[in-house]
């Protein structure tokens, strides 16, 4: 099986999920405010604090997508749905069944004496 993840989407889908603009936005305000009256470091460092919050939400939004799947049929159902996350079937192909046929087994260790 194959699950592909459209980044763009699962993104959006987080942010929605965790209203990031409604949190992002007042903390952006207060960003600038912090430098307009001369806590100019400060209101920087929260200004890019919030931007790379927002950065690692949009990076990490295609593991969530998966985890959440995995753990709530409704959710999977919806991401589907919505084209949030695609499901394949992969034929294995020949090179695969002679790599998994020449992979160790367990009879195969060195740990274990052969009779």
């Amino acid at each position: 099986m194959r699950v592909d993840v459209e980044r763009k989407l699962a993104a959006q889908l987080v942010s929605g999920r965790m209203l990031l603009p409604v949190f992002l936005l007042p903390v952006l305000g207060i960003a600038i405010a912090l430098a307009l009256v001369g806590h100019w470091i400060a209101g920087l460092a929260l200004f890019v604090a919030a931007f790379g919050f927002r950065q690692m939400v949009r990076n990490t939004a295609p593991g969530f997508v998966l985890r959440q799947a995995l753990a709530d049929a409704a959710f999977y159902n919806g991401a589907l749905r919505n084209g949030v996350m695609t499901v394949t079937v992969v034929e294995a192909g020949p090179a695969a069944h002679a790599a998994q046929n020449d992979a160790p087994g367990p009879s195969d260790t060195t740990d274990s004496p052969r009779t």
